[in-house]
Parts: structure tokens; sequence; C-alpha cells
């Protein structure tokens, strides 16, 4: 079992960067695979970044390729998401996510979840 707790959320303005963290408690972070998700008012959760137990391999959805970049420290028991050139449509709840079903982008797979941290883009 993990848990997961996010921080670094806030208020920026567009164009400009967040760097989120997720810190993961327990021996076996290391073994799960960590995802992002995002979900905005009104709208479904969606999939925004992923990678696999060591690190060696990520997945980011179009709408952030290039702009966003997840990565975790295993020594840490942490995974982060850099995000850069933020737009008003980036505003959501950010969640992060373990499975310990591989690299996945849908989030049945995610069997842990953190609280979420607020992300507001201004135009």
């Amino acid at each position: 079992q993990v848990q997961l707790v996010e921080s670094g959320g806030g208020l920026v303005q567009a164009g400009g960067s967040l760097r989120l963290s997720c810190a993961g408690s327990g021996r076996t972070f290391s073994t799960y695979a960590m995802g992002w998700f995002r979900q905005a008012p009104g709208k479904e959760r969606e999939f925004v970044a992923a990678i696999n137990w060591s690190g060696g391999s990520t997945y980011h959805a179009d709408s952030v390729k290039g702009r966003f970049t997840i990565s975790r420290d295993n020594t840490k028991n942490t995974v982060s998401l850099q995000m850069n050139s933020l737009k008003p449509e980036d505003t959501a709840v950010y969640y992060c996510a373990a499975s310990n079903a591989g690299l996945k982008y849908v989030a049945r797979f995610y069997g842990y979840w953190g609280q979420g941290t607020q992300v507001t883009v201004s135009s």
C-alpha cells in the first residue's frame, strides 16, 4: 500500500511555470508506475502523464506534450510534474496516482490516489 500527498499547486499567469510534487510513503513506492491526472470543474478526470517504476519510460498526453515533464526520484519516494508554458485551460485539480499494473494512461488502473492540488492559470 502507498499513501500519496501532492504539493506545489497555486495561481500562475498564462505562460508561467509550476512544479508539482507528490510524496509517497512505503518501501514499495519504487515498484509502482506513477501518473498525474487532472480534473477541471464540470469535466471528467483526464490523463496528463505517467512514468514507469524506474523512470526509464514516460508518456505524456498530447495536450501537454512539449510543455509538461514527469519525473521521479525513487531515493526520495517522489514524483514530479514540471509544467511550463501554462495555459488557462490547464486550470484543474491535479492528482498523482500509483499503479501496480505498469505504465497506464487509464485511471482505473491506478489503485492509489492523492488528495489533489489546485492549479489555476490566469489569462
